[in-house]
């Protein structure tokens, strides 16, 4: 199947691109999602009267992403995890939890962006991608921490604060 991409998909082409795609890729994916249209002679007429205003759109997308890419590699980010030996993770630090650090940034990302090439299941620093637009990619740095090692600064704190002597109470 014959079709004209109408935005940027990677791996595949960029807009305006004439290219041959499997027919379920193609009718389920393309066409719905408003990537791609068939190429037939009167759709080439059509897209060509639209290129400028799609090219302009793929353009504002591209600069958005670009302005967000320089906004995540600026931030510091950091998720407190329970470990149990040798600082080892119970579990594993998932693209969701990531995404809900950013969160709390102020940096909204949707979680199917964020591209790890293996799970993080130890303490340290580890270098994350995150893929915003087929062109822009950022990275930055995600530290992970020992929640036990944050709660024992919070509980010298609270232990500060509430060392009152303790008084006797007597029979009567």
């Amino acid at each position: 199947m014959k079709v004209i991409l109408r935005a940027d998909v990677e791996k595949l082409g960029k807009l305006g691109d004439l290219v041959e795609v499997r027919p379920g890729y193609g009718r389920n994916y393309l066409l719905p999602q408003g990537y791609a249209m068939q190429a037939t002679p009167a759709n080439l007429k059509v897209f060509e009267l639209d290129r400028k205003k799609l090219q302009a759109k793929t353009e504002a997308l591209r600069g958005a992403a670009a302005s967000l890419a320089a906004q995540i590699e600026k931030a510091v980010v950091s998720i407190a995890m329970r470990v149990g030996e040798n600082d080892k993770l119970y579990g594993s630090v998932t693209s969701g939890m990531i995404a809900e650090a950013l969160a709390a940034q102020n940096i909204e990302v949707d979680r199917r962006r964020i591209l790890l090439d293996t799970p993080i299941r130890m303490l340290g620093e580890h270098p994350i991608r995150v893929r915003l637009h087929a062109d822009v990619v950022a990275q930055f740095t995600l530290s992970i921490v020992a929640e036990r090692a944050v709660h024992a600064d919070e509980q010298e704190v609270a232990d500060a604060a509430n060392e009152q002597p303790i008084e006797e109470q007597t029979a009567e």
